[in-house]
């Protein structure tokens, strides 16, 4: 009597626990997808920032910045620029921060529902003038 009532336990089991065994995945796959990003945008800023620093061009340093973000599509990475003091100008002894910004899209769409579009940013900070 006990063992043919428990045929059928390993299977119910299983599919009690797939659930949750698939929601860890999930968010474990959008968590290092998005962890890889965050990375991208930290070195895209640091790149923007650097060419900045050198040869005072947002609008290069901004392309630069946005192919430095690894497989992050270069033309959704936004770069801006500020100068310590104000202006817009990189001169010796002022500091320029680069702030990148993207709007991540979640593999699975798993986290859209509850978060909608989620915005994340970088940024890199150099010494003007090398």
């Amino acid at each position: 009597m006990g063992k043919r009532n428990e045929e059928g336990a390993a299977a119910v089991e299983f599919a009690l626990i797939l659930p949750v065994l698939l929601l860890i995945l999930i968010g474990i796959i959008e968590f290092s997808l998005a962890f890889n990003a965050q990375l991208s945008l930290n070195q895209a800023a640091r790149e923007g920032a650097r060419y900045m620093a050198i040869h005072n061009n947002s609008s290069d340093a901004a392309t630069a910045a946005s192919n430095a973000a690894g497989r992050l599509a270069p033309a959704s990475v936004s770069t801006t620029f500020s100068v310590t003091g104000g202006g817009t100008a990189c001169s010796a002894g002022k500091q320029v921060t680069a702030t990148t910004s993207y709007t991540l899209t979640t593999v699975t769409g798993f986290l859209d529902g509850f978060t909608g579009n989620i915005v994340m940013t970088g940024k890199g900070t150099m010494s003007c003038g090398g």
